[in-house]
């Protein structure tokens, strides 16, 4: 499998730029010196407790214990592309009075702010600083403010700056009461997957959290919010709580909804409560050896054929057919290879093609690629008796366009073609077409960090391009397995970065699956949870068959904690989902190589 690189970022700072507008950004209003008896009202402002309190742009933000200015840790954020790395939090604070903001900070291009504050809102930086040193400003707020954001923030192209005993001394607000619950909760009308919510606003919130069953499954800033990923004529029971800087109120009253009997979409496709799926390399050779399809054992629930390839990048046209004799010896006739294909089905076993994988680049950048896409794989599904597809799209396949920047929405040609194409090919099916996706996480997990080119542009463009397809087919999606290997680190949901090759990066980029993510930091744009019994994560058979091999101890690990939260780690999951669907490898043929060591220890893990 192609591993990719990180996302292309901005090179530098504009020289004029610089010299002109960035020392505008140094004035501040002058006001008072804060009084010798006020407080420090920033919370965790030596970063001591983590990023406790404050809210970093992007995931940009994480603590180091070298170099600090005093205690052990201090704050260390990193611009990436059109995102400055800005920290924050929101503090309380007393109309009509002076307050001093100060801290200490490190390296090129970092500000220190606040905002809100009813008067005129103030910064200062500082160009260089190769060691700590301290930066400070004034306000003073204004007749009815009770609340400003004071931040840091560095500079597009530049490194990480780091930021360490911030304070804010001044004469604290009045104090913050945690808001009543939430009233009148009511479900508008359900679909196969979605409960659209709404409530009356609690008087002194500033968001509110939603849950489902008890669990918490989304956050939002308004008195909406639509809960995705259910399935479909099942009953859920919903309630919401209202949040600000003082915590969490009580739940507010449940409310029972049913979501309407769905069309098979994302249904389990008669795969078991725990599912093992491989790769058969069918049409080509390689080290691992030819293993026929009837030698494959009863360990493998969903079979994918690798690969069905297009005749060109762009024409949309794909072929699959077995491996020359010449090539692989061993390979059965095709009268033998379809025969096995029934004889797997009938033992209850999914048999798909999978289209792409590292040298079949497919682009359906015109309406006549996507027809053709739908013809030809339809042949093949009829040719050989198959049970739906597996999407396998790496390299350049998928990217997105300048400007397309909401992964709910998509513009993009090859974007848009695929998800009529799927879905033109789910209809012809039906209820027990299986539907599989094989991504890699540069076009899924990496999604939290980037998004395409990002607003202005810079950055790579395949930069989590898989998420809309994904969130577009999510109803017709039976699983999900992205490849946790051939991957660059990760950056997780606790804005730590991860690396495969132990149970902590399977843990981290599944728990972002199963918990749903803003995409690029922004809140506006979340990527809902999927079900767990959608998702299954994809790892090496052996160490010759891809970057990334995890040992089965470590695999065992990755299952305990996503399961039954045992086994974690440092990493605290969202949840627990016992109903995870299962585990996909490549491939099958590098399993046999390996004495079969990956899907023995899945069937000691699930008693197959």
């Amino acid at each position: 499998m192609e591993r990719t690189g990180p996302p292309v970022r901005f090179s530098g700072l504009l020289a004029a730029f610089s010299a002109v507008l960035l020392a505008a950004g140094g004035l501040a209003a002058t006001a008072p010196a804060a009084g010798a008896a006020d407080a420090d009202l920033a919370r965790n402002g030596g970063f001591e407790a983590g990023l406790d309190g404050w809210s970093c742009s992007g995931g940009s933000g994480a603590t180091v214990s070298t170099p600090v200015h005093g205690g052990t840790s201090a704050l260390k954020a990193t611009p990436a592309g059109s995102d400055n790395a800005r920290c924050s939090q929101t503090v309380t604070v007393k109309p009509d009075s002076a307050y001093t903001l100060s801290a200490w900070v490190q390296g090129s291009y970092v500000y220190l702010g606040a905002s809100g504050t009813g008067t005129t809102d103030v910064s200062t930086w500082t160009q260089s600083a190769g060691a700590y040193q301290r930066i400070s400003t004034t306000f003073r707020t204004g007749s009815s403010t009770t609340s400003v954001t004071v931040y840091t923030h560095g500079w597009y192209g530049t490194p990480a700056y780091y930021a360490d005993d911030l304070t804010l001394t001044g004469p604290g607000g009045d104090p913050v009461a945690v808001p009543a619950a939430p009233t009148g909760l009511r479900a508008g009308t359900a679909t196969a997957s979605t409960v659209p919510l709404s409530w009356t606003a609690s008087a002194g919130a500033t968001g509110y959290r939603v849950y489902r069953d008890g669990t918490k499954v989304l956050d939002a800033t308004g008195t909406s919010a639509t809960v995705t990923g259910l399935a479909a004529s099942s009953a859920y029971s919903f309630q919401v709580a209202a949040v600000n800087a003082a915590g969490e109120s009580a739940k507010s009253a449940a409310v029972s909804v049913s979501t309407a009997a769905g069309g098979g979409g994302g249904s389990d496709a008669g795969l078991p409560a725990h599912a093992l799926v491989g790769y058969l390399h069918s049409s080509f050779a390689n080290g691992s050896g030819y293993t026929r399809m009837a030698d494959v054992p009863d360990s493998w629930d969903v079979i994918n054929l690798a690969f069905g390839e297009p005749t060109s990048v762009t024409s949309g046209d794909i072929r699959f057919s077995l491996c020359p004799v010449a090539e692989c010896p061993g390979v059965e006739t095709e009268a033998e290879f379809k025969a096995a294909i029934k004889a797997k089905q009938a033992a209850g076993k999914k048999v798909l093609i999978s289209i792409g994988g590292q040298n079949g680049q497919v682009q359906l950048a015109s309406t006549a690629a996507r027809d053709a896409f739908v013809s030809s794989v339809s042949k093949i599904i009829d040719t050989y008796g198959l049970d739906g597809l597996d999407i396998d799209f790496e390299g350049h396949s998928l990217s997105l366009a300048t400007g397309d920047t909401d992964f709910r929405s998509p513009t993009t040609p090859v974007i848009v073609n695929l998800i009529s194409a799927v879905k033109s090919l789910k209809a012809k099916y039906g209820d027990d077409f299986v539907l599989t996706m094989a991504p890699e996480t540069f076009f899924v997990q990496l999604g939290y960090q980037y998004y395409g080119s990002g607003p202005w542009g810079g950055q790579d463009p395949r930069a989590g391009a898989y998420l809309p397809v994904i969130h577009a087919l999510r109803d017709d999606l039976t699983l999900l397995h992205v490849q946790d290997y051939n991957s660059g680190s990760i950056m997780g949901l606790d804005n730590q970065y991860h690396s495969m090759g132990g149970a902590d990066f399977h843990i981290a980029m599944t728990d972002m699956l199963l918990t749903g993510f803003p995409v690029a930091g922004d809140q506006s744009k979340v990527f809902p949870a999927l079900r767990p019994e959608q998702v299954a994560f994809g790892l090496p058979a052996s160490t010759q068959a891809g970057n990334g091999h995890t040992s089965p101890a470590e695999v065992t690990k990755a299952l305990n904690c996503l399961t039954k939260k045992t086994d974690c780690g440092s990493y605290r999951t969202h949840g627990t989902w016992s109903g995870l669907r299962g585990l996909m490898t490549w491939s099958i043929n590098w399993d046999r190589f390996n004495n079969w060591e990956f899907s023995k220890n899945f069937d000691a893990y699930f008693g197959g």
